[in-house]
């Protein structure tokens, strides 16, 4: 009896990787194993980097916290401090988009921490 291996299943596969990988440089775009591989390590690299892009925008709002505050002679880590004591309770994403874009509203937070 012949081996049943289903072609049509196993193009389809193939079909949808090779879709995947259109517009790569090279062999990557229509070699499947060279596909294949560059399709696998994409998927790597986009789960790690989902992961990354959080604690990359995290470090850029506190770097434009530290800038906005040290313009009133304070530092990050006392600002955050005062602001914990104070039972101020902002994210650092908010805080960080008052000190680039509202700039009174966040002078307006630190004279309230300055006490």
């Amino acid at each position: 009896m012949p081996r049943s291996v289903n072609a049509v299943a196993s193009r389809a596969r193939r079909k949808k990787i090779l879709k995947r990988v259109k517009g790569q440089f090279g062999r990557r775009k229509n070699v499947w194993t060279v596909a294949k591989n560059a399709y696998e390590k994409g998927a790597q690299y986009a789960y790690t980097d989902r992961r990354k892009k959080k604690r990359n925008f995290r470090a850029l709002w506190i770097q434009r916290i530290n800038a906005g505050v040290r313009q009133y002679g304070m530092s990050y880590s006392v600002f955050m401090d005062r602001l914990n004591k104070n039972q101020i309770t902002l994210n650092r994403k908010v805080l960080a988009d008052l000190a680039m874009n509202h700039p009174d509203a966040f002078k307006a937070v630190v004279d309230a921490v300055k006490d």
